[in-house]
């Protein structure tokens, strides 16, 4: 019996030394502790000494979470998943790595979460590549002025409000305004413009992401988008990372010289996300009950969009967030922040919208701190009258309800103010290249339109500018190349329009 015994452990002892001299086995280090308290999409974790600021953290049942708080005795961990499964006593383990995401071109197309899992079933991402979600901006030697335009294909923004490549132009108003209608409109119109879009979903109805990407899909613009969903049935923590995760994604494209337009819709929800972690990790709370970093959150994300020297790749990112007002309240605290970090802003009117004044772009609330610089010089003839004209009107009309008596000077410019702002309607889902809208601009400018009807000042519009297929290409050429027309491209222009307007009575000279 003791022969059998000992021939057991020589065995044993012969196996052991052969794993422990094998070259593929290595001992891994370690550490794992356990859960303390649950929270409503946090946890308290002890017993997890090297754990490093934004370091994922794999719980039982494969939960992730990111340690956010490395307080001395306890780590205060933001959870990514559902936290039901999760109890105190529960196993958690370090994982080595910062919270990333996939990047790269295989992503184009697809719709994933704020971990890069796919949601759209259409297979796994094939992508090795992996960005961490937080990366530091881009330094401001390797950045260029903003000077190309990002063209939205809405009248009212490439002519008055412009927004160029690499800007932070933000989109507010109240709910149920039309801003994310504005943003997907500018993404629409860049199908044929080599610039790829990212929209990121935080805290939206699944129904209404659906209909984005429904959109999207329908005008066969998203084999050249990507869509990040946080949508509102997701924890606190995937909406927290989830903008964060977007700009990590268009930056890879950014870093290979391409252009890259990233929509954040919105990050007021962002905002209440981080708020809810924050208290819930008992972080102490500022005004509005918001913590003190809530400026950070935003600036770090906002800064990361640029455009970058050729020398550097030459590549760009333009940011429009979207935030949401209360009772057209412009002063409250996110509005503000979001207004000092951004290049400017478009502001939607609740008051236009309910007037079916679309897009309802409040003119005179909005701005854009690039301006001109990075707006097309076929603009610069029509922008500056264009907005004098209007805010005369806005101002005129105010007063002409009280029964005011008018000269002549005052109706005339009340009468164009009326079919300037005819001219800005413009349906969803129906963008115009820039020569269309200096040429249907140019007609309102020239008091052309002052004969029509208001009624039919829109249609007129579209009327004009399907003529203008296959015409003025001339004229068209310069306008895309940034040169200014000259005084007989302009005479030509005026003809053509007369022409279209009057067939009968004006000759044609479209290829003047």
């Amino acid at each position: 019996m003791n022969g059998i015994f000992q021939q057991f452990f020589q065995q044993a002892a012969e196996h052991i030394d052969t794993v422990l001299h094998n070259d593929s086995f290595t001992l891994r280090e370690r550490e794992i502790g356990r859960v303390l308290q649950v929270s409503s999409g946090v946890a308290r974790v002890k017993g997890l000494p090297g754990t490093k600021a934004m370091e994922l953290l794999r719980f039982e049942n494969s939960i992730m979470g990111i340690a956010f708080n490395l307080d001395p005795d306890e780590i205060g961990v933001v959870l990514l998943g559902e936290e039901a499964d999760l109890s105190a006593g529960s196993r958690v383990e370090r994982t080595g790595r910062v919270v990333d995401i996939p990047v790269g071109k295989a992503l184009l197309g697809r719709v994933i979460d704020a971990l890069g899992q796919p949601l759209d079933n259409a297979g796994s991402l094939k992508t090795g590549l992996r960005w961490p979600i937080e990366r530091e901006a881009r330094p401001i030697i390797e950045r260029a002025p903003v000077t190309e335009p990002l063209q939205t294909g809405i009248k009212v923004i490439d002519a008055l409000i412009p927004i160029g490549r690499g800007q932070r132009q933000l989109i507010l108003g109240d709910r149920q305004t039309g801003k994310t209608a504005v943003a997907i409109d500018a993404m629409l119109n860049q199908s044929d413009k080599n610039i790829i879009s990212v929209y990121c979903a935080i805290g939206q109805r699944g129904t209404a992401v659906a209909k984005v990407i429904d959109r999207l899909r329908a005008a066969d613009v998203l084999k050249n988008s990507i869509v990040l969903v946080a949508a509102g049935e997701s924890s606190p923590g995937l909406q927290y990372i989830a903008p964060y995760a977007a700009a990590s994604i268009a930056e890879w494209f950014m870093d290979q010289g391409e252009d890259v337009l990233v929509i954040y819709d919105d990050l007021t929800r962002h905002a209440h996300a981080y708020r809810e972690l924050s208290l819930l990790l008992r972080r102490p709370p500022g005004r509005e009950a918001y913590p003190g970093d809530i400026f950070y959150l935003h600036s770090r994300l906002l800064e990361r969009a640029t455009h970058l020297k050729p020398e550097h790749g030459g590549g760009s990112l333009t940011a429009l967030p979207i935030i949401e007002t209360q009772a057209q309240n412009l002063s409250a605290y996110i509005p503000t922040n979001l207004i000092s970090i951004t290049d400017g802003q478009v502001y939607l009117s609740p008051a236009l919208f309910q007037k079916g004044n679309l897009p309802a772009v409040d003119v005179g609330k909005s701005v854009s701190r690039v301006g001109g610089k990075a707006q097309l010089s076929g603009y610069l003839d029509v922008s500056g009258q264009l907005r004098l004209a209007y805010a005369q009107f806005e101002e005129l009309e105010t007063f002409a309800r009280f029964g005011t008596r008018l000269d002549d000077s005052t109706r005339h410019n009340i009468a164009r103010g009326r079919r300037v702002r005819e001219v800005l309607k413009q349906d969803e889902s129906q963008p115009l290249s820039a020569f269309e809208q200096i040429v249907i601009l140019t007609a309102v400018n020239e008091g052309l339109f002052d004969d029509i009807p208001v009624a039919n000042i829109k249609k007129t519009g579209d009327q004009l500018a399907k003529a203008l297929i296959n015409q003025l290409e001339s004229q068209q050429n310069k306008i895309y190349s940034g040169e200014r027309l000259s005084a007989e491209d302009k005479a030509a222009l005026t003809d053509f329009i007369r022409a279209v307007l009057n067939p009968d009575s004006t000759p044609h000279h479209a290829n003047a």
